[in-house]
């Protein structure tokens, strides 16, 4: 089993910043992959971004130059730099983990959620 707990959210204006972070505990030794996605109000869970265990990052075309998935040297950690917020990025924000390679964008792909942090965008 892996473990996962978001911080970091909060309410900003828009073009402000935010950082996300997620912290994995458990089996993380067999995790290939941990990404990013957000839920706004009435939508359906999106990508956002993804780093694969060798260091291959991937994000949705809509946040491409203003977010950075980065994570800690241990591994353990997950960081997702948000700027120049936009009040579209309102959203419940969670953490995933994986043990698998593929289909790297599909919420069906992640067995290990977070319990989601809120960001809102708004002046």
């Amino acid at each position: 089993q892996v473990q996962l707990v978001e911080s970091g959210g909060g309410l900003v204006q828009p073009g402000g910043s935010l950082r996300l972070s997620c912290t994995a505990s458990g089996r993380t030794l067999n995790i290939v992959n941990m990404a990013w996605f957000r839920q706004a109000t009435g939508k359906e869970r999106e990508f956002v971004a993804h780093m694969t265990f060798r260091g291959v990052i991937g994000y949705t075309d809509s946040v491409k130059g203003r977010f950075t998935i980065s994570r800690d040297n241990a591994g353990n950690t997950m960081y997702l730099q948000m700027n120049t917020l936009m009040p579209e990025d309102t959203a419940v924000y969670y953490c995933a983990a994986t043990f698998r390679g593929t289909q790297l964008q599909r919420t069906d792909a992640y067995p290990y959620w977070g319990q989601g942090t809120q960001v809102t965008v708004s002046s």
